[in-house]
């Protein structure tokens, strides 16, 4: 697995946000957690660190939640997984051992380098608004029905 479980609950999470801030929308942890399929708690943590570092905005008191603001600059997916799962994360062994690197590589280390290559470049250029407008035109989905 490329991304760490918390990676992957926050790219949704974010992605949740932007289709529901468009709306004017502002959404509890629980609500959250629910469209997502993630452990309450787990989802207030990932929330937490995304708004601490300025990706998304929150806001206490009766009508708080967290939202986008329709005005914030596009957020890049890569930005996400820096994020939450360091800047390393497509340097790691597909298998997850410890010392694969060129030298000394595991069975699929130059097919599993060459995919995170592209997946990084990837990520580098989707925003996260881009994948909401598919999501709302009907081209993806994020959750399953």
């Amino acid at each position: 697995m490329m991304f760490s479980k918390s990676c992957e609950y926050a790219i949704k999470a974010v992605l949740y946000l932007s289709i529901e801030s468009v709306k004017g929308s502002r959404l509890t942890i629980t609500e959250i957690a629910a469209a997502i399929e993630s452990p309450e708690p787990f989802t207030a943590k990932i929330m937490q660190t995304l708004s601490r570092h300025g990706l998304i905005s929150s806001a206490k008191g009766p009508g708080g939640g967290f939202f986008i603001d329709i005005n914030a600059k596009p957020i890049i997916v890569m930005d996400i997984v820096d994020l939450i799962d360091g800047k390393n994360a497509f340097e790691r062994c597909g298998l997850g051992l410890k010392e694969c690197d060129a030298n000394h590589p595991c069975p699929i280390h130059n097919e599993f380098m060459s995919y995170s290559t592209r997946l990084k470049s990837l990520l580098e250029r989707k925003t996260i608004q881009e994948m909401a407008k598919e999501i709302k035109t009907g081209k993806s989905f994020l959750v399953n029905n």
